[in-house]
């Protein structure tokens, strides 16, 4: 699926018809001389491998890696995977679950080093699932474009001693092999949060084999670093942080940190064959007066793009960079098995807001006066359409909210509610409750960081404040008594209840027009948008 969404991602048949496929054969003899040099595999006769033992296919990844300001190619990357899909449970891996931090981490550590103005470092990784031990006994087939010296491909395969990328397992192997290497050097992994980590006032962040590492000085995050590497984990220093995750992140020297992917958008903008022949620009992401529905009677999309490609994009866009795009991604996500004329025109509109917003991306500031804070709201039965009422989708509700930390945005989402919500109250509550738990590991975390660092309002306890419009909504969530129209509600929604009595959640009325989560629930006219994007994005 990369391969097919990603032109600067292929196989190796692909590559080898391109014009720089020097530049591929070049990375391939690097990656098997590193693999060999460094023991990951070695060479065997087949007639020796026991019968019982199945010989998985190799696969080559090749990519050219850019700049992501830029858009430059600054690398070429040759990878040799084994071929997971050919992998049987139990006989070649048992578990595969493997944490990563979400995006949520990243942004609330970035945001405390931001309010102290405290340096990062990013580190890499070098070959970082190979630095692990193999789970079990697994042979590979010789790959595409090497020869074995002195004989036939056909009669030799590899032997692996490490723990090779494309394995089902590889993530968990080398996850669990990294945490108990960072133990040994006194790093302590949060309670709350598998992928982060202490080690005094080090606070360090763990995405696979890409991390990010923030102390209150230098020698204390370069005592830290030293430390790992003396573990004899192969690992490289790439600076303060810019290009993570395919994020552009650059820190300003107001204090602010923004976070950008140009790249991202010029791809979606050529998918959507926006950038050469329509140069039309559009101030709203979408059309105000239309909500998307499923159009059943319309024509099918002409395919003149496709459509599944860009959805995902778009999705990763959002989560990284662009909050505001939430709620009509979603829309148009909603619709991806059989999308209509009406839906490639919905994303043909958010492609020229993109085009008009291109260098753009969300501007973190923190503001010390503020602390943890969500704002949620619902809009009920906001899809209702009276023309399609044989879909009870248009019946469901749909709520959103932005988990903000010192007043930057940490965790956004918009979501059509699984259950048909019988009135406003209902759905309010329901956008509550849902948004409540998204945050309530964040307010354990940030209990666990202040015990390190002092951090806006963490003295004398820290405390979420949300931020709700509906009355019926606070009145349930602060008044706990029964109340007959609103018990089977009672074990599904009221869990945040001993937060409240404990006083670490404290809900406080808002006026409808200051609602930021209003823009997680439906296409806003230009005033009304421009206003809330301003203040969740910094523009």
């Amino acid at each position: 699926m990369k391969a097919a969404s990603d032109p600067d991602t292929m196989y190796f048949h692909e590559a080898m018809r391109l014009p720089d496929r020097h530049k591929f054969i070049e990375a391939m003899q690097k990656e098997i001389q590193g693999n060999y040099n460094n023991n990951h595999f070695e060479l065997v006769r087949r007639d020796t491998i026991p019968k019982t033992c199945t010989i998985l296919p190799s696969v080559w990844q090749l990519r050219r890696k850019r700049h992501l300001a830029t858009g430059k190619i600054k690398k070429y990357k040759a990878r040799i995977n084994v071929d997971g899909s050919r992998m049987i449970k139990h006989k070649h891996y048992d578990q595969t679950y493997s944490p990563v931090a979400s995006w949520a981490i990243i942004r609330l550590i970035m945001t405390i080093a931001a309010i102290h103005n405290w340096p990062t470092k990013q580190l890499d990784y070098v070959l970082a699932f190979p630095q692990a031990p193999i789970e079990r006994e697994l042979y590979m087939s010789i790959p595409k474009g090497y020869q074995v010296p002195n004989g036939s491909n056909k009669d030799y395969a590899l032997k692996l001693n490490k723990n090779l990328y494309g394995q089902k397992q590889a993530g968990r192997v080398w996850n669990q092999y990294l945490v108990n290497k960072l133990k040994t050097v006194g790093f302590t992994q949060s309670k709350f949060e598998p992928c982060l980590f202490y080690r005094g006032r080090v606070l360090y962040i763990l995405y696979t084999d890409d991390s990010i590492i923030t102390a209150p000085t230098q020698r204390e995050i370069d005592d830290a670093v030293q430390a790992i590497k003396s573990t004899d984990l192969n690992v490289t220093e790439e600076g303060d942080v810019q290009d993570f995750l395919g994020v552009n992140i650059t820190r300003e020297n107001d204090g602010s940190i923004h976070f950008k992917q140009p790249l991202l958008i010029k791809t979606i903008l050529e998918d959507l064959r926006l950038h050469e022949i329509d140069g039309r620009i559009r101030e709203i992401p979408a059309r105000a007066s239309k909500i998307l529905s499923r159009h059943s009677q319309s024509a099918s999309h002409d395919k003149s793009f496709n459509y599944r490609s860009i959805i995902g994009k778009l999705g990763y866009l959002e989560k990284g960079s662009r909050p505001e795009l939430a709620y009509i991604i979603h829309q148009c996500a909603r619709f991806s098995i059989s999308p209509k004329i009406e839906h490639a025109r919905a994303l043909r509109w958010l492609g020229r807001y993109l085009k008009g917003t291109k260098d753009k991306g969300m501007i973190l500031k923190p503001d010390t006066s503020k602390g943890l804070e969500l704002f949620v709201d619902a809009d009920f039965a906001g899809n209702w359409d009276p023309e399609n009422t044989q879909d009870i989708d248009t019946a469901r509700s749909r709520h959103g909210f932005v988990i903000k930390y010192a007043n930057c945005p940490i965790s956004w989402k918009s979501q059509l509610q699984r259950e048909i919500a019988l009135s406003s109250t209902e759905s309010e509550y329901t956008g509550l409750s849902y948004s409540i738990r998204e945050v309530i590991p964040l307010i354990n975390i940030l209990d666990e960081i202040s015990k390190i660092h002092d951090l806006p309002h963490s003295k004398p306890k820290l405390y979420l404040k949300v931020f709700e419009d509906n009355a019926g909504a606070i009145e349930m969530a602060t008044n706990h008594k029964y109340r007959p129209r609103t018990k089977h509600l009672n074990i599904r929604l009221h869990h945040f209840r001993k937060y409240i009595s404990s006083g670490k959640i404290r809900i406080t009325k808002i006026h409808t027009d200051d609602q930021e989560a209003d823009i997680f629930t439906k296409p806003l006219p230009v005033p009304q948008f421009l206003k809330l994007r301003k203040r969740i994005l910094g523009w």
